[in-house]
């Protein structure tokens, strides 16, 4: 059906590229970093938990656009990738290969994406541009309580910038990029935030990325040959309308588009052994052509009003993620269909997956206190999804049906998500330095699933009936955490997380037993320390994480129809730092890693093809990331910088497969690399210019791996990391 440690908060955002650190907001001194993890304003270093925070000027310094681009920047997120828009994210380990998600994306107050197991959500991960926002925020763990369901992992939020009443604004920013082995990159981007008048305000932005290919195909097996397959373009933009008649009331209205459009994927034939690459060079064996067509919309509105003794927050949003491909399988079928038929042919799969969501929430969160804050809410949600499949084959080397055929394959999914939960979140100040944070959070939820499918491969028509499901859960956190100093606190943490369960659509002979599957929940234990000095040359945060994972969801193939089942238990353990050094003005060094060591605890069902103690999937054992920046003053206002960026990564497991398993002893696992970067620039003033280079050493990082695949000789797909690339950006503005 599918193709395809951080630190308990990191305090100066880290990983990050100077000068730009992490959003600086208003606080008790003017320097703090402020987030909004806990859906109220704080200063990380009191958020009892595991947060990693990166602002958009540096985003911009390190020329980071998505979520490849970032990763150095936020220790022990990982990425399994062939796409752009075809993504799944891991944090600390938490992931089976399932098709729903554990890492829960947000845009301000709107949740995106699909919490159903049923539109392929793990592996559609909203890949949003960094243009003009504020900051990411990623909260490790489990966040249940205030974040709800599929943020069993934790959660992805981009803060976008807000219009400003106070300033006008207009910037415009132009990269142009070489790729080595392919074609070139041409990225733009502009902003513009205009007041009209005290109470009112509009900014609106705007992006294009056109990044060119750097895959060719080589004629392997009788495929086509062409070069640099793999371009893609990515562009859209937001706008967005505050309202604010008074200090006590804002109205804020946003709309947020964009398009992510691929030809070919990142994936390159390898050796389904190792996963190193075959025929000295990134090829893949294209017969048809493939695409990728991924559109985000996201409209929300939400008001804040000042009723006194609360703050009443009201967050509505409507969302439709879409994602259409064609995807090449010609070795598995082509040469069935002429077996067959007689005729020659290539084949394809097209499928469109799409979600449309709408929520609800609204919650009331008490003014700042000095002995008891609370925050009391209720959301809603409801989603509807569907994904259409069809089997075609066509004339060789062309897009024109083989005439005289009968019905192939087609196939219908619909599904219907909706759920509703109340959630309530305490902090009690004992005294001047011990504070306590507990809350939890009840939901219910409801589904409904139907599929019809027709065509020879299908085995002809076949309408399966609805198939239902219910549950009610609840998730809990509770968080002590100790203020050593202004500048050091220590806590502990325990909160579980819950990803719903829900219906399967039965291919005719499997068992009722897998009707429906349950949820899988996890509880995590964690402590950690924050620390930093007086001036903030120096800073340390470091966590340790204990994770019981029961129940956990899983994917497989039952007569050839994709089902979802509960497998056994898993387990992960793992820690996580960043330290922080800035010795004299505009030097800085930062140095991150993370240690996970997630298993099995039981086998899978066997359809999956994991046993007790196989690694969980595209995680390496260990990770690090060091970073380095200088800012010196040239003269007037013009500054310069340089700066650098190193990350490693451990191999890492693939997918389960029992069969490799059996042969070898062992899952599949992806070989270990290393990535540096580079980048220097001239800042002056209302403009600048900055130069850089990406994976210096032209390292092939693989971020998946598929096996078997449709790829002639049994070769397997590993999506590789872009190749060496330089760039050179202008900046204007005022």
């Amino acid at each position: 059906m599918n193709k395809g440690f951080l630190i308990a908060g990191s305090l100066v955002a880290l990983a990050t590229a100077m000068p730009a650190w992490a959003d600086e907001a208003a606080g008790e001194n003017e320097n703090d970093i402020v987030v909004t993890a806990q859906k109220r304003e704080q200063r990380l270093i009191d958020v009892p938990q595991s947060v990693s925070v990166v602002s958009g000027d540096a985003l911009e310094n390190v020329q980071a656009t998505n979520f490849s681009d970032y990763l150095k920047l936020v220790p022990g997120l990982q990425l399994n990738q062939t796409t752009a828009g075809f993504g799944r994210l891991v944090l600390r380990g938490v992931n089976t290969g399932g098709v729903a998600s554990t890492v829960a994306v947000y845009q301000d107050e709107t949740t995106f994406g699909s919490s159903s197991g049923l539109v392929n959500g793990a592996i559609l991960a909203g890949d949003f541009d960094t243009f003009d926002i504020e900051r990411i925020e990623v909260l490790r763990g489990p966040q249940g309580t205030i974040y709800g369901a599929s943020s069993m992992g934790g959660v992805l939020k981009y803060v976008t910038r807000k219009p400003e009443t106070g300033a006008f604004e207009v910037r415009a920013r132009g990269s142009v990029e070489t790729v080595k082995g392919g074609d070139e990159s041409y990225l733009g981007s502009a902003v513009v935030n205009v007041p009209l008048g005290d109470t009112f305000a509009v900014r609106a932005s705007g992006f294009y990325r056109d990044f060119g290919g750097f895959i060719d195909s080589i004629g392997t097996g009788g495929s086509d040959i062409e070069s640099d397959i793999n371009s893609s373009k990515s562009y859209g933009g937001r706008a967005s309308v505050l309202f604010k008649p008074s200090e006590g009331l804002s109205i804020q209205l946003s709309a947020y588009l964009q398009n992510l459009k691929t030809h070919a994927s990142n994936s390159v034939d390898s050796d389904p052994s190792t996963g190193r690459t075959l025929y000295g060079r990134l090829s893949q064996s294209q017969f048809v052509p493939e695409f990728t067509d991924v559109r985000y919309r996201v409209y929300s509105a939400v008001v804040d009003a000042d009723l006194g003794f609360a703050n009443l927050v009201s967050a509505t949003s409507y969302s439709t993620l879409s994602q259409s491909f064609r995807g090449d399988l010609t070795p598995q079928f082509g040469g069935l269909i002429e077996a067959i038929f007689g005729t020659p042919n290539d084949f394809y799969q097209g499928q469109l997956t799409r979600v449309r969501r709408v929520s609800q929430e609204i919650r009331l969160q008490s003014p700042e206190s000095d002995s008891f804050e609370w925050l009391v809410g209720a959301y809603y949600t409801r989603e509807k999804g569907v994904i259409d499949q069809t089997y075609n084959a066509v004339q060789p080397g062309t897009l024109t049906p083989v005439a005289g055929l009968p019905l192939l394959g087609v196939a219908t999914l619909n599904s219907r998500y909706r759920e509703l939960a109340g959630f309530a979140n305490a902090t009690l100040h004992l005294g001047e330095r011990f504070d306590l944070t507990f809350g939890g959070r009840y939901s219910g939820n409801r589904q409904v699933a139907n599929q019809v499918s027709d065509g020879i491969l299908a085995g002809g028509l076949i309408v399966l009936p609805d198939t239902r499901s219910s549950e009610n859960v609840f998730t809990f956190s509770v968080a002590p955490q100790f203020e050593i100093s202004d500048q050091a606190t220590v806590y502990a943490r325990v909160a579980k997380g819950f990803r719903p369960g829900g219906p399967n659509v039965l291919a005719p002979g499997a068992p009722d037993e897998l009707r429906s599957y349950a949820s899988d929940s996890l509880v995590s234990y964690e402590v950690g320390v924050k620390a930093e000095t007086v001036d903030r040359s120096f800073s340390i945060d470091i966590a340790a994480f204990h994770i019981d994972w029961k129940d956990i969801q899983v994917f497989g193939l039952v007569n050839n129809f994709g089902i979802n089942f509960n497998g056994g238990k898993a387990k992960s353990d793992g820690l996580e730092f960043t330290t922080t050094l800035r010795p004299t003005d505009g030097l800085s060094f930062s140095l991150n890693g993370a240690y996970t060591n997630a298993k099995l605890k039981d086998d899978t069902p066997a359809q999956v093809g994991g046993l007790t103690g196989d690694r969980l999937p595209y995680t390496p054992k260990y990770s690090i990331g060091a970073n380095a920046d200088y800012e010196w003053a040239v003269g007037g206002e013009t500054k310069a910088y340089v700066g650098a960026s190193v990350r490693s990564l451990s191999k890492q497991p693939a997918g389960f497969d029992f069969a490799f398993r059996s042969i070898n002893g062992r899952q599949r696992y992806l070989p270990s690399y290393e990535v540096v970067d580079l980048r220097a620039g001239l800042d002056f003033g209302k403009y600048s210019l900055e130069l850089y280079a990406k994976n210096l050493t032209d390292a092939e990082g693989k971020t998946s791996l598929e096996a078997p695949a449709n790829i002639p000789l049994g070769a397997a797909g590993t999506a590789v990391i872009r190749p060496r690339t330089f760039g050179v950006t202008l900046t204007a503005g005022f």
